[in-house]
């Protein structure tokens, strides 16, 4: 995976644009330094439907389940989103800001959306994720810190305390830090 000189992932078998409304400009000066891992699933628990592009384009049927409703309204979106078969869907440009994190502090600094990536895997808090997911990931993340000086990586759940849970206990974080040669210390404590 490349990416071109606006951050869009370029073309390639498995690679998808599905560009959000839900973005806007960094702030001035704001240097990319933290990847922001997620889970999404829409309804929770169900794979593979549109929903979740969707939400991210502000064209979710609402009326489509009845858990669905409680989202309307909601803008958010995130730069990327891998589902479940590997593909990897891209909402946003890099050089933009990106509507995943919400309230949430990292290292003593507030709105990780303004120096932070963020992607969704089609996924639950305790659904293990596929080989799939990780090899895209793999890749993803290899062309993002090819890019930007990414330092740490965090899931959502760690920079949003008590308000987050994902990408929870399933996602495993030693497989990532050594698939993607990220050094442990960058990556959450837990407690190994």
């Amino acid at each position: 995976m490349n990416l071109d000189r606006h951050g869009w992932l370029r073309p390639a078998p498995g690679v998808r644009h599905c560009p959000s409304p839900n973005v806007d400009a960094r702030p001035e000066g704001a240097e990319v330094s933290l990847l922001v891992i997620h889970n999404i699933s829409l309804p929770p628990g169900e794979f593979g439907g549109p929903h979740v592009e969707g939400l991210f384009t502000n064209t979710l049927d609402h009326g489509a389940h009845p858990w669905l409703e409680r989202l309307r309204g909601l803008r958010v979106s995130a730069h990327f989103f891998v589902r479940r078969d590997g593909e990897v869907v891209q909402f946003a440009a890099t050089e933009a800001r990106a509507w995943h994190a919400g309230v949430s502090r990292f290292a003593g600094r507030e709105r990780c959306n303004d120096f932070s990536l963020g992607i969704e895997l089609e996924g639950t808090d305790v659904l293990p994720y596929t080989d799939a997911q990780y090899d895209a990931l793999e890749s993803l993340a290899a062309a993002l810190r090819a890019r930007y000086p990414l330092v740490h990586a965090m899931g959502h759940e760690h920079i949003a305390p008590g308000r987050k849970t994902d990408p929870g206990p399933a996602f495993d974080w030693v497989r990532f830090g050594q698939a993607c040669d990220w050094p442990r210390r960058h990556l959450p404590d837990l407690g190994c």
